[in-house]
């Protein structure tokens, strides 16, 4: 099945083809940064009008790198949620009317299940095994017994990761978006030179919380408001990228130990960072589980990662209806409210 693909939850606008949910045809991302980079953050309306201004352009570049015709498209697969409400209007208004023009069915895809099963576009994970999506707007753990079957085993009550590291760059000043340039000046700092909480990571949960932690980052630069550029810069971004590992870590080590898993899936943005990338690592050679951590192209929002669940949905005959709507929350566990 020749699939297009289609990604607009936030500030990126993206489209694939992909075939038989596994082979990348063609993957194009349209990314916002420099326009919400002068807001230190995403602006929603801005980016709904992005994405309206890009959403045709990357679809027609998408088809056109992979060779194919709109006429060979046999599904769609579209982010319906969680996301930007407006943002995701502009994907599932798109998705719909490719469908009803073209006779093809398509299919609303939780958008953390592409995040998921982004490793299957590299290689094939066998089920059952746990997942941590770490993002800027998520810090889950998920036992996965296949594509629809997610049991949530922890959750962020607050502050997801991703979110911690933009707005930690963002009161050190650094610019937009802060989470990578904070894992490239940690590379040159001392992980033990500023001494930063661990926040619930010892409570006996699997949930996370990480506002506590940028609290204490304002109370760090509130103690010295000019930071010398440097080694004392440097140290801080490696103190606190250290704490969130430290806590990532310690969660994902006690659900192994809950649901005895052999492989370990660690997805979403925060994936790119390289000190998470080490630390899990180490956790999986420790205790023993298969790793599978996808290629930082597709660890940030793109299309093609969606293709391997609806993939799978559009060939078990399960497809959504003409009036499905978007959502900005949704819950893993209800993700069969897009079929028929």
């Amino acid at each position: 099945m020749l699939l297009l693909a289609i990604e607009t939850s936030c500030d990126e606008t993206a489209a694939a083809v992909v075939r038989d949910g596994r082979e990348v045809l063609s993957s194009v991302v349209s990314s916002q940064v420099t326009t919400h980079a002068v807001y230190g953050g995403v602006v929603p309306e801005i980016a709904s009008r992005k994405h309206l201004e890009m959403i045709t352009p990357v679809i027609l570049q998408a088809l056109l790198e992979a060779d194919v015709p709109l006429s060979a498209i046999e599904g769609i697969t579209v982010t319906r949620g969680p996301g930007l409400s407006g943002a995701l209007l502009v994907g599932l208004s798109t998705a719909k009317a490719i469908s009803l023009a073209c006779g093809i069915p398509f299919v609303g895809v939780h958008h953390i299940e592409g995040h998921l099963f982004a490793p299957f576009l590299e290689q094939v994970v066998p089920f059952p095994f746990l997942a941590l999506v770490v993002s800027g707007g998520h810090t889950h753990l998920y036992h996965v017994e296949g594509v629809g079957r997610y049991t949530t085993l922890g959750r962020t009550v607050d502050d997801a990761a991703g979110e911690a590291f933009d707005k930690s760059a963002k009161i050190m000043g650094l610019e937009y978006p802060g989470g990578a340039r904070i894992d490239a000046m940690a590379r040159d700092g001392n992980a033990q030179a500023v001494k930063l909480p661990r926040p619930l990571i010892n409570d006996g949960s699997l949930n996370f919380s990480f506002s506590g932690l940028k609290t204490a980052m304002m109370q760090q630069i509130a103690r010295n408001p000019v930071l010398i550029p440097g080694r004392q810069a440097n140290d801080l971004c490696a103190s606190f990228q250290q704490a969130v590992c430290d806590v990532l870590v310690a969660k994902t080590t006690a659900a192994i130990r809950q649901t005895s898993a052999k492989r370990l899936v660690v997805a979403g943005g925060v994936a790119c960072n390289s000190g998470l990338r080490e630390s899990m690592t180490r956790l999986a050679l420790t205790c023993g589980a298969d790793l599978h951590i996808p290629h930082p192209t597709l660890c940030g929002d793109n299309a093609a990662m969606l293709a391997v669940p609806g993939d799978y949905y559009l060939e078990h005959g399960l497809s959504s209806p003409a009036t499905l709507d978007v959502t900005a929350t949704w819950e893993m566990d209800r993700v069969s409210e897009v079929f028929r």
